[in-house]
């Protein structure tokens, strides 16, 4: 599948964003069995997973965002969605969309997010 992100920007500490992925190019019951994930690189960093979601909607989050963080997907509209609250100024990186099914993965370009303190 071809992953469009969207939904980064500049946002000040404690604030919100959500972002975005649409999943262009695939019908929905391709979409619907993917896994789908979100990762993040801060310059310097290593890239590292976010919060990822199954085909059947059991989450899991890295620890820094449990709590501040929510994936979700919306299989009629190929989506999926991270919402963002509590903002940190760690949280600065660029975000991916991610897409798994089996051994096929594939990646989004990046949407920026950066909170300023």
């Amino acid at each position: 599948v071809q992953l469009q992100a969207s939904g980064g920007g500049l946002v000040q500490a404690g604030g919100s964003l959500r972002l975005s992925c649409v999943a262009q190019r695939a019908i929905t019951s391709v979409f619907n069995s993917h896994e789908m994930a979100w990762y993040r690189q801060a310059p310097g960093n290593q890239r590292e997973l976010v919060a990822s979601i199954t085909a059947s909607g059991i989450t899991n989050y890295a620890d820094s965002v449990k709590g501040r963080f929510t994936i979700s997907r919306d299989n009629s509209r190929k989506t999926v969605s991270l919402r963002m609250n509590s903002l940190k100024p760690d949280d600065t990186a660029l975000y991916y969309c991610y897409a798994r099914r089996g051994g096929t993965t594939s990646w989004g370009q990046g949407t920026q997010v950066t909170v300023s303190s």
